[in-house]
């Protein structure tokens, strides 16, 4: 049988680890796939750059317009990122007939759903595994292996930078700006950080996960999305003190309104496993119905990892080669016309605890008021933390644990304690979820 015949977009790092991976691992892919899979052409901006990877085995050119025209290339993989480019090759290579692998989130996140409607039409398959989680393979298995059970609950620490970041601050006791300069130094973090630090890259992620884990079309621009730019040391010191660890979580969950999708910070009790995934690495926790919840630790980005997914998507390529459609994995998990409608859940109606973090002046009377707004409202409190004060200042840090409420009574609290004359500062709120239902 003819060798299948893969044309890359971008020779960066992933895809020059893509490279090596299909050209050391090739007597494996080949009994696996049943057929060999060999690079046609690679498209990259410089063609006399050097390169970790070897080139001399296929065709390099400048255009990644004449990959998606050529027809010996069967199957066409991007990996030069961003979305309105990307997209236009994607649907010309779906339009000619290719097959598709994508490692790029923000594409799938913001236009799959479109994407993968041509693909349908013209029976074609986008494989996207590497998008989420790098070589952790949590996208198959959601999809396939746990296509048994009703999903209830994602929650995962999907990307590495931030992760990185919030270790450092907590075992370095340094502030953000610092750990951050150094994750750029060492290659962690991309020169400009944004979308990772700001929760953006973690929101696209979650955006692909929540619409495979409940059926529900792709909606990034409903996910709740904050960063970690705002917390101190400080905060990460006093959750420690609490018994709890700060992570950047992506989270989607059903509840009696619809689906949460929130990315945020969030204290985890420092017992359960996932608060103690540290460094670059990703975790995903995932909570079914049938299997109960399990834990999918691996490394998040990488050139290997990520090539890994990569090469995993084009060897499933290469199976369903001839399949008839119909019967393929779907790109969702769900049958395209069985996409549920489902209300995504407004911010203010997300239910979690809350660690607060308010800075007082020095007086008698100001945590009554402060524990009488949030009595008031309903919010009972687990525990507090009053500080010493530093220095010589007549302010305190007061560090207030709430049970969980409503975010929209969370708002109203807020609000009313900012209000306070002795409040010096706006408060600071985190949330808490502890994974224990």
């Amino acid at each position: 049988m003819k060798p299948v015949r893969v044309g890359l977009l971008g020779l960066g790092t992933v895809g020059c680890g893509t490279v090596n991976v299909l050209a050391r691992n090739a007597g494996e892919i080949t009994r696996r796939a049943g057929r060999a899979i060999e690079i046609e052409m690679a498209a990259t901006r410089d063609l006399s750059r050097s390169r970790g990877c070897d080139t001399t085995e296929f065709q390099l050119v400048q255009d990644p317009m004449e990959v998606v025209e050529n027809p010996r290339v069967d199957v066409v993989v991007e990996l030069i990122g961003g979305e309105q480019r990307a997209k236009a090759l994607m649907l010309r290579a779906i339009n000619n007939h290719k097959h598709v692998v994508t490692a790029n989130k923000a594409l799938i996140a913001v236009h799959g759903n479109e994407i993968f409607a041509a693909a349908q039409t013209k029976n074609v398959m986008v494989a996207f595994e590497a998008a989420v989680g790098g070589g952790i393979s949590i996208i198959k298995t959601i999809r396939e292996g746990l296509a048994g059970n009703r999903i209830e609950q994602i929650a995962g620490i999907i990307n590495g930078t931030a992760n990185y970041v919030l270790t450092g601050m907590r075992d370095q006791g340094r502030e953000f700006a610092e750990v951050l300069a150094d994750a750029q130094r060492l290659g962690y973090a991309e020169a400009n950080p944004s979308l990772d630090v700001n929760g953006v890259d973690a929101a696209h992620k979650l955006t692909i996960l929540a619409a495979i884990a409940f059926g529900i079309p792709l909606q990034f621009d409903k996910v709740y999305t904050e960063g970690i730019g705002q917390l101190t040391r400080g905060d990460i010191k006093y959750g420690c003190e609490l018994g709890y660890q700060i992570k950047h979580l992506g989270i989607a969950r059903r509840n009696g309104n619809g689906i949460e999708m929130r990315v945020h910070p969030t204290l985890i009790p420092k017992r359960r496993l996932i608060a103690n995934v540290d460094g670059v690495m990703n975790a995903i926790l995932v909570a079914g119905d049938a299997v109960g919840p399990t834990l999918h630790y691996g490394a998040g980005a990488g050139a290997d990892p990520t090539a890994s997914a990569v090469v995993a998507d084009i060897v499933d390529v290469v199976r369903a080669l001839t399949t008839d459609p119909e019967n393929r994995v779907p790109h969702l998990a769900f049958q395209p016309g069985a996409l549920a409608s489902v209300d995504i859940v407004a911010p203010d109606m997300f239910e979690t605890a809350y660690f607060l973090s308010l800075t007082a002046v020095d007086k008698p009377g100001v945590l009554a008021d402060v524990t009488r707004i949030l009595g008031d409202l309903e919010i009972s409190i687990e525990a507090i933390l009053q500080k010493e004060p530093p220095g010589n200042e007549n302010t305190v840090p007061v560090i207030i644990l709430t049970q969980r409420t409503r975010e929209r009574h969370m708002n109203q609290a807020v609000s009313k304690i900012e209000a306070l004359d002795a409040i010096t500062r706006p408060v600071k709120r985190i949330r808490v979820e502890h994974f224990n239902d």
